[in-house]
């Protein structure tokens, strides 16, 4: 019998917002704003285990979903181990988020007023020398890619 796959959910521990999670047209699950969010403020922080990048590379090779978040240049969070539910945000090319390293944290803003309704999004800017993902975003001006152009 196939297990049944349940709704993600949003940790309000770490959200300054009402947030919800649903089905993304970008990607899978989405991060969807409950309410009225205004510009340049924190929404969510991006939680999990902190673990090295020896050990993000190894989980980055096991699995095809993964939540990984560099921290900096030894240390990333992996947000499918006590994440809170800041991991289901999706890439987009016109992002209406970016993501702020601030001592170890990770903290959603807005870069502008997001409406209620609205699916957050942040642009992940992958590597240009790793593996190329394909960007399904359907923004004005998508790259076609989440990694960085040459």
């Amino acid at each position: 019998m196939a297990k049944e796959e349940l709704t993600p959910k949003i940790n309000p521990e770490y959200a300054c917002f009402n947030l919800r999670i649903k089905q993304s047209k970008i990607h899978r699950w989405g991060v969807f704003a409950g309410e009225e969010i205004p510009p340049r403020r924190k929404i969510i922080e991006y939680t999990g285990e902190l673990i090295s990048r020896r050990e993000t590379k190894r989980r980055a090779n096991a699995n095809d979903l993964i939540y990984l978040f560099t921290v900096d240049s030894y240390w990333c969070k992996d947000g499918s181990v006590g994440g809170s539910g800041a991991e289901y945000i999706n890439h987009c090319c016109e992002p209406n988020c970016q993501a702020v390293v601030v001592k170890g944290h990770i903290n959603y803003m807005s870069l502008r007023a997001i409406g209620k309704g609205e699916e957050l999004t942040v642009d992940y800017h992958f590597d240009k020398n790793v593996d190329k993902h394909v960007c399904r975003c359907g923004a004005r001006q998508c790259r076609g890619t989440i990694n960085v152009k040459e």
